[in-house]
């Protein structure tokens, strides 16, 4: 199908924000490749100058400028007014922001009123984003808006944890509550699946202990700080498929640019990032997304995760990130438009092309190779989509940018090196200690 050009504003510069340490983020990645195919200058905040993303070949400059998400908000603010007015000072214009994680979205939407002199932002509510980046914030949005959503609650201590557990059974979903929370005292390390609760009781110890995954006491009323977790209904893999929705929305919630996907795999297995996953258009849950949009009056990019309950056939939201989601690449119109190019066209006065969305699959190669490898272990067979399909975007490999894959890989197996180093260490160590009880019990 022919493409009908898309007609960028080049002299309108986009910078990325992000806020935290992900220097493999393919998300950011995307998001420089889509806007600079288009002549568009990117910038970027990054980690260090070795970042895949920083050694794309469609990046215009890398800001440095390294974040844990735990500094006071006003370091982060400050951090990010000095990146806006440097591109400012290096353009003359001021650039499209481009959120890459649910904190940046957050920050760019409560303090848009400041960042304005330098940025491009959509009108979106100022305390709308966190809200939605809130998991308990969404259920409560989601109960409002009559919008399915799988029962949950944000039990504040170990007592009303186990509660939950017994009003919902196992498995239970553990989720880090909000945004910023989720980087300062963690529950568990990402969406997490727990079966039992000897499982349950480890990411939450009894008060004035350490909790096993996250350093943070039980807390509640008798010890510390509350817990920072939301409880989730658990839908049973084999009465479920895992949905996608991607979007632009401009002013009141009005749609730019709307696409839905089904998500094949992810790492870890059915609650991490999305490994493999095919673009297929489904107007029923796109319309009930650009419904909830609209009541809520959300504008700009946004990456929803719904799961289709088979057993009553309804669509159920689980997750609302108010940002550009990893695998947004995955999906294209005919005329070339995705949800990055869209909010671009958007803020800079552009028609955004309707084209209809294109049938295309996504991979997330290292990943995907150990969401296999996990498929292969428990299930004992290979999964479908091993293969990737003719049209497939690679998030990592691409022919006319391979600096950034190169790098990815060079990260990725020094992680992998570290981690099969700690692995061992710790099998000498229990062996040390199992030789030594056994010659003191021979003494």
């Amino acid at each position: 199908m022919a493409r009908s050009p898309l007609r960028a504003d080049r002299t309108v510069p986009a910078l990325l924000v992000k806020v935290g340490h992900y220097p493999q983020s393919h998300s950011a990645l995307g998001a420089v490749r889509t806007l600079g195919r288009l002549g568009v200058p990117v910038y970027a905040m990054v980690e260090d100058r070795l970042t895949p993303t920083a050694l794309s070949r469609y990046l215009t400059g890398a800001l440095v400028g390294p974040t844990t998400g735990r500094e006071p908000p006003a370091a982060l603010v400050a951090a990010l007014r000095e990146a806006a007015g440097e591109v400012r000072r290096r353009t003359g214009r001021r650039a499209v922001a481009v959120a890459t994680d649910d904190e940046a979205a957050v920050l760019l939407a409560e303090h848009a009123p400041e960042l304005a002199e330098d940025l491009l932002l959509p009108p979106v509510p100022a305390g709308l984003p966190r809200r939605l980046a809130d998991k308990g914030g969404l259920y409560a949005i989601c109960r409002a808006t009559d919008t399915p959503t799988p029962g949950a609650c944000a039990p504040v201590d170990r007592d009303g944890l186990l509660a939950a557990a017994r009003r919902f059974g196992y498995p239970l979903v553990l989720k880090n509550l909000a945004s910023f929370t989720r980087l300062e005292r963690p529950v568990v390390g990402h969406t997490t699946v727990v079966r039992t609760e000897a499982e349950l009781l480890a990411h939450c110890a009894p008060a004035g202990r350490s909790g096993a995954s996250s350093g943070a006491a039980a807390g509640g009323p008798s010890g510390g700080p509350p817990l920072a977790v939301l409880a989730q209904e658990y839908l049973p893999a084999e009465h479920a498929q895992d949905w996608i929705t991607h979007l632009t929305c401009g002013p009141g919630g009005e749609p730019l640019a709307v696409f839905t996907g089904v998500k094949l795999r992810s790492w870890p297995p059915g609650a991490g990032v999305t490994t493999r996953a095919r673009s297929i258009a489904n107007p029923e849950l796109a319309e009930l997304t650009v419904r909830l949009c609209r009541r809520i009056g959300y504008c700009g990019i946004a990456d929803l995760d719904w799961r289709l309950d088979l057993r009553d056939g309804r669509y159920k939201l689980v997750d609302f990130n108010p940002r550009t989601g990893a695998q947004f690449r995955l999906f294209e119109t005919a005329d070339g438009v995705d949800v990055v190019r869209a909010l671009h066209l958007s803020l800079t006065g552009r028609p955004v092309p309707q084209g209809p969305q294109l049938p295309r699959g996504y991979g997330v190669g290292q990943l995907d190779l150990l969401a296999v490898g996990s498929a292969l272990r428990d299930g004992h067979r290979l999964p479908a989509d091993l293969w990737p399909r003719r049209g497939t975007e690679r998030a990592w490999l691409c022919p006319d940018d391979p600096v950034p894959a190169v790098a990815e890989a060079g990260r990725f197996g020094g992680r992998a090196a570290r981690y099969a180093g700690r692995r061992l260490a710790g099998v000498v160590r229990a062996g040390a200690v199992r030789a030594a009880a056994g010659g003191a019990a021979r003494c």
